[in-house]
């Protein structure tokens, strides 16, 4: 009894245990990794993946679907006249086939490939959604005078996986609660101060134009209810907890069914999906969605059933469309805001525009859909999440080249007082 006892380890302790321990395998396989990659460029020599001065701007996407964060902001600076060099590592990444005359694209290999030449990298500025720099295989290279990262959703900072954002030297942020985030992980982490500048959120501001501009695409009477079912990636999400089930009470449901796996699920989930895709191909009122841009799918929902993906609130806050939310009891040990006591912004602010569904109201499903489409008490909750994850509406691509340009200018300020005191 006495051995049981000593053994025991409360199931809130054991969970930070197993994280910390998959951590340190993750940062141990990838530091093998690393080091295997470094050692066979330098054996070909090819080590050297640039040469000459450093290039004033790089932007890198890790995958073609966030082109809809950068596309803005590469329009801005184009318009300016700045000159950029936009890396991606997606082969048939939208940037490559668009033409611009200050904006270079191109394709800089996936993973390890990519990750070689980023790290030797020489540029003044380099900007990102990528979370995890200088964690994993992403270091940060000794020629870059200053990373920003900038959020690709409109909702939590926290919910990257752990020290998702530490060592960038900037953040651009849509709300106050964000940088707030921010703030209590660099005192809990013993971390210097990161810039924070709050630019609003130039993918919003790209969507509700492009939202303005098209024709509206209203329901007739008599047509088919359309359904969109968006949930994110992992354990927690939509598809693993509910999964065959809930997708079968929708489909029972009678109207059209939209299935828009989130994009990391093909790649983390692949056995997931494919056995949901086989199991309802048959299924006349179900359709599958992998478009890079959703917005067309989007436009074309009467409403959206989701867990705690950021796609919550571009359907809400831009198309102004009821959504419902599932509490799939998200599980914050691999994620940022496990080290937070306070309760993640995104489920204080979703009981304000949406319903919520359950294991216990599963059943009633087209009840609730009936029932969230007629009901306008969420318009307030809509008008509040506005307000507070997406600041300075319609100027957010202005905003992110204004403080790159100012970030540029300091650089050059300090380069040129370093070299003035050398010459003293």
């Amino acid at each position: 009894m006495r051995i049981q006892t000593f053994l025991y380890i409360d199931p809130g302790t054991g969970s930070m245990l197993f994280t910390v321990l998959i951590s340190v395998i993750s940062v141990a396989v990838y530091f093998l990794r690393d080091t295997f990659v470094k050692f066979c460029l330098w054996i070909t020599g090819r080590n050297k993946t640039q040469n000459g001065e450093k290039l004033s701007l790089v932007i890198f996407s890790d995958d073609k679907r966030y082109w809809n964060v950068f596309e803005p902001i590469c329009d801005e600076l184009e318009n300016r006249g700045i000159a950029a060099v936009y890396m991606t590592s997606s082969e048939d990444d939208p940037a490559l086939s668009k033409t611009y005359e200050h904006i270079k694209s191109e394709f800089i290999g996936k993973g390890n490939k990519a990750f070689a030449k980023l790290n030797s990298l020489k540029a003044e500025v380099v900007l990102s959604t990528t979370p995890s720099l200088d964690v994993f295989q992403w270091k940060r290279s000794k020629e870059v005078d200053h990373y920003i990262h900038i959020a690709h959703a409109a909702d939590d900072i926290t919910k990257y996986r752990m020290f998702g954002i530490d060592y960038y030297d900037s953040v651009l942020l849509g709300g106050e609660y964000q940088g707030q985030q921010v703030r209590a992980l660099e005192k809990l982490r013993n971390l210097p101060e990161k810039q924070i500048e709050y630019v609003g959120m130039p993918y919003l501001d790209r969507m509700k134009e492009r939202f303005t501009k098209a024709e509206a695409a209203s329901r007739k009477d008599g047509e088919n209810i359309t359904v969109l079912l968006a949930p994110s990636w992992g354990a927690s999400g939509i598809l693993s907890r509910f999964g065959e089930e809930f997708i079968e009470v929708l489909a029972e449901t009678g109207y059209d069914i939209i299935i828009r796996p989130h994009p990391q699920s093909y790649v983390s989930e692949k056995e997931l999906i494919s056995g949901l895709e086989k199991r309802f191909a048959n299924t006349a009122n179900i359709s599958w969605n992998r478009d890079n841009d959703n917005f067309e799918v989007l436009r074309k929902a009467d409403i959206l059933i989701s867990d705690f993906s950021g796609v919550l609130f571009d359907f809400s806050l831009v198309f102004d469309k009821p959504v419902i939310y599932t509490n799939t009891e998200f599980d914050k040990a691999p994620y940022d805001c496990y080290w937070l006591d306070e309760e993640l912004w995104t489920f204080r602010i979703l009981p304000e525009i949406g319903a919520e569904l359950t294991r216990e109201n599963m059943r009633e499903v087209k009840g609730l859909i009936q029932g969230s489409l007629q009901n306008t008490v969420f318009q307030t909750g809509r008008e509040r999440a506005r307000k507070e994850t997406w600041m300075h509406m319609g100027e957010g691509a202005k905003r992110t080249v204004d403080y790159i340009v100012q970030i540029q200018g300091r650089k050059s300020d300090e380069a040129r007082l370093e070299q003035a005191s050398e010459t003293v």
